[in-house]
């Protein structure tokens, strides 16, 4: 066994592998450490090699996917070696070959091999998160990428230039990356397969011969980069499923200018699909999402993640979900509907890669009933949008289907289909004479226990069935005598500690007729299985089609609820580079106040022509974070067919958007904070134009003063002169405030804020005109920083911008040594009176002792000057 053990090990290479030995999957050596380590189960040991005991653990078969689903969630890859011969088989291959039966070793073979990108499992996949796996391929400076989303095979091919690829694989956000074995760039944990599969002519012949064409023009005009690509992920594919490929629907051919462009700092800047965590919770999705279904989520993830730059499109999907918020009653009623129906996509996923199971035939049946019942539904709705007909035109044509599924399976059919039972009685007369048989055998066991109680006389005689024994009949010890009698007609079996097992030539005839008959009910079965699966993957296209149509009329009624429980507002698309957003909300920030009880205060954003920059000062925590993210994220709602937060919203469409907000250090890069931020400053100098929307905070920080400044006024000048495009720029450098004398286009704005009686009151409102300062001190006292700390920095705050006065302003240079002076000068000894006050000020009362507390109060007491009088 362990020679057959170590031959599929090495065959599984970096996957763990998982040994099917009887009920179990087995796993030893290295991987039984690193799969107890990782599932928290006993690890054990079992016979020795090389004279040291083998480490091995295992997990039960029926529960194995809850196992499989953490090893996959910590970055494991899984083999599954099954065993592909009966112990029967077995042993009549070794006696061809002139082994010993009773050596004869079950024969095993690695089925398949479980990876993050490949799974079709539903207890392994996320419902309202596609799951995308990914291969790359260079051909002559482009590089080409196929994607496919396994679980229910919609494949998209496109091609980019080297620099965006990060962007690109940001947008589509693969749970695997496939690439040539020589691959210099891209993800660190991608998998590397032999070059020779990344072949455009043998993607273009793969492609072919799968969807059953001459030609793939059909599908559009691929270039030999994806054509390389797409070759490289079947061939994986075939690798992971060992020859049995998964649902592939015909490639999609996506346009590199089809939607809004966005790199990757600006995806996590504006938390698109998680939050800074990698969670969902906190992310624009969890914000919008009001699908009832995960198709339909994963279609809304899709849309936010590439909105488009089509007017003509992004008013189709804006039409439809007007078409649904002015029928609430009707919207209520579609959302009820499509909440029963079954994940159609992800289910024919199972069923063409052969993973299958009745219980999923079932669901294609209910779905696909449901799908044709809404079309009967809509197509009398009046004023239909012309998504909503290209929709329904896709719910139908499904009915010689479900009317076989129907007659063919049982109202709910099981998982599991080794033990039949999900072929509906009528539906083969044959089948249902077998289970009649089985059925009559039973009930002959029933009275044969009964006729031997009453010939033995023993009233606790039972017929029993197990595994290993078959049918048996079983009597307490202290009856046995009567049975063990040559002429009783019973056969001793077996001995147990309470009971003794016999048989006899009646019990064995009927056991056998059961035997027989449950066989070949069960083959029966099964063959209508695969023929009730044959017809689904005849009709793949067409079902995958309804299920995509499914899905799209989710996320339509989806954004009209949340249009209508946020009172959110159609926005207005035009051609031009205007961007004008009245009462423009956040609306993460306002569900998170709305949860706390809070309002959210609503802005007003007009960019034009004539005043497309607008720079933002005020105070940290005032709000210009997150009035700079809601209009790039108003925008991309928009773009992406979605009602806005806001009163109204007039959307010139955006190419590309840009957010710089916020940054963090990439130490496994070498780049530091300040490093951070400049690469994306520059990205964004290189690649927006005219047509875009770019939000800038901050620019600048991290550095030196004069360096922070000379950058911030140099980069507001280059988006202002040189790129021309609408921008939001916040800063706490007051000096840039001179920017406006010269660029005609900008304009100073700034977040309102208040002190009042020493405390800070934010306003979170936006004014027109600089901001008079940045009340960074009363932040900091917000934050609790010590007072005696803060009131040093208003002592130093008041020298500095005392010398700069005097100097003619920060523009004189940092060199004038009064500047310096002024900061290096210590503070005049603070009087006796103050000291206590500062004391007190800083003592932690509530750590106090009650001694320590009086030991305290006499300290003081000697330290103040005695008055005299």
């Amino acid at each position: 066994m362990m020679a057959q053990y170590l031959a599929l090990r090495e065959e599984a290479g970096d996957a763990l592998l998982f040994y099917r030995m009887g009920d179990f999957f087995e796993l030893f050596f290295e991987d039984a450490r690193t799969a107890a380590q990782i599932l928290d189960i006993a690890l054990t040991t079992r016979g020795e090699h090389m004279g040291e005991p083998i480490p091995m653990c295992g997990v039960p078969v029926h529960s194995a996917e809850s196992y499989l689903a953490r090893l996959i969630k910590a970055g494991c890859r899984v083999a599954i070696a099954e065993q592909v011969e009966t112990p029967d088989e077995a042993k009549a291959r070794a006696k061809r070959e002139g082994t010993p039966s009773s050596k004869a070793l079950v024969g095993r073979a690695i089925v398949r091999l479980v990876t993050a990108g490949t799974l079709t499992e539903e207890a392994l996949l996320e419902p309202r998160r596609a799951n995308m796996l990914v291969a790359l391929a260079e051909l002559r400076g482009s590089i080409g990428i196929a994607a496919v989303d396994v679980s229910t095979g919609a494949m998209v091919l496109e091609e980019c230039d080297p620099e965006m690829l990060g962007a690109a694989l940001a947008r589509i956000s693969p749970s695997e990356v496939v690439v040539p074995e020589d691959w210099a760039q891209g993800p660190d944990a991608a998998i590397f397969r032999p070059r020779s599969t990344f072949a455009s002519d043998t993607g273009s012949e793969r492609l072919r011969t799968i969807h059953g064409v001459a030609t793939l023009d059909a599908f559009g005009s691929f270039t030999r980069a994806m054509l390389a690509a797409a070759g490289g992920l079947i061939a994986y594919l075939d690798h992971v499923g060992r020859g049995n490929l998964p649902l592939l629907l015909p490639p999609v051919l996506r346009e590199t200018q089809s939607g809004m462009a966005m790199d990757e700092a600006t995806r996590a800047s504006l938390e698109i699909l998680q939050n800074s965590t990698g969670a969902r919770a906190g992310s624009l999705i969890a914000a919008v999402d009001r699908c009832v279904t995960g198709a339909g989520s994963r279609i809304l993830a899709e849309d936010l993640s590439a909105p488009l730059l089509d007017s003509d499109r992004i008013e189709e999907r804006l039409a439809l979900v007007q078409f649904w918020r002015d029928r609430p009653i009707e919207r209520a009623q579609l959302r009820d509907a499509l909440r029963a129906i079954p994940d159609l996509g992800r289910a024919l996923g199972r069923v063409v890669a052969g993973r299958g199971s009745p219980r999923d035939l079932g669901q294609l049946r209910d779905g696909l009933s449901e799908a044709m019942r809404l079309h009967h539904w809509l197509t009398g709705a009046p004023d239909r949008p012309a998504m909503l007909d290209a929709i329904l035109s896709r719910l139908t044509g499904h009915g010689a289907l479900t009317d076989l599924l129907s007659r063919a399976l049982v109202p709910t059919p099981p998982t599991e289909r080794s033990n039949g039972g999900f072929i509906a009685d009528g539906y083969d007369a044959a089948l249902d004479e077998l289970r009649a048989t089985s059925g009559d055998a039973r009930r002959a066991i029933a009275a044969m226990e009964a006729r031997y109680r009453d010939e033995t006389g023993i009233a606790t005689l039972k017929i029993r069935h197990n595994g290993v024994l078959g049918y048996f009949i079983e009597v307490s010890a202290r009856h046995a005598d009567r049975l063990m009698a040559p002429d009783s007609g019973f056969t001793h079996r077996q001995t147990m500690k309470d009971a003794i097992r016999f048989n006899s030539l009646k019990l064995h005839e009927e056991a056998a007729r059961i035997a027989e008959a449950g066989g070949h009910a069960l083959a029966a079965e099964e063959a209508h299985f695969e023929e009730l699966v044959a017809e689904v993957v005849a009709a793949r296209e067409a079902i995958a089609a309804t299920a995509a149509a499914l899905a799209r009329l989710d996320v339509g009624a989806a954004n009209a609820e949340r249009a209508t429980e946020g009172d959110w507002c159609r926005p207005e698309i035009t051609e031009d580079t205007g961007l004008a957003i009245k009462g423009g909300r956040h609306p993460v920030v306002e569900a998170a106040l709305a949860k706390a009880g809070e309002r959210f205060v609503a802005n007003n954003c007009t960019l034009g022509e004539d005043d497309r920059l607008w720079l933002i000062g005020g105070p940290n925590m005032g709000g210009k974070s997150t009035f700079l993210r809601q209009n790039a994220l108003i925008v991309l709602l928009a773009q992406a067919g979605c009602f806005v937060p806001a009163e109204s919203a007039r959307i010139g469409l955006v190419d590309r958007l840009f957010s710089r907000v916020g940054a963090a250090d990439n130490l496994a890069r070498g780049r530091s904070t300040f490093m951070v931020e400049m690469v994306e400053t520059a990205a964004i100098l290189a690649q927006a134009t005219g047509r875009s929307f770019v939000i800038l905070d901050e620019v600048g920080r991290g550095t030196s003063t004069y360096d922070g400044l000379a950058l911030a006024w140099a980069v507001a000048e280059a988006v202002h002169t040189q790129i021309r495009c609408r921008c939001l720029f916040a800063t706490h450098y007051h000096e840039l405030a001179r920017l406006a004398e010269t660029c005609e286009a900008l304009s100073l704005h700034h977040v309102r804020a208040r002190e009042w009686q020493g405390d800070l009151v934010l306003l979170h409102e936006l004014a027109e005109g600089p901001a008079d300062r940045s009340y960074g001190l009363a932040v900091a006292r917000l934050a609790g920083v010590p007072a005696s700390v803060v009131n040093r920095a208003k002592s130093v705050l008041e020298k500095l911008e005392a010398t700069r006065e005097a100097t003619g302003g920060i523009a004189a240079g940092l060199g004038d040594l009064p500047l310096f002076a002024a900061m290096r000068a210590e503070p005049a000894p603070a009087s006796a009176e103050q000291q206590l006050a500062d004391a007190l000020q800083d003592a932690d009362l509530d750590a106090l002792t009650p001694r320590e507390a009086l030991d305290l109060l006499y300290e003081w007491k000697r330290a103040l000057p005695r008055r005299n009088g």
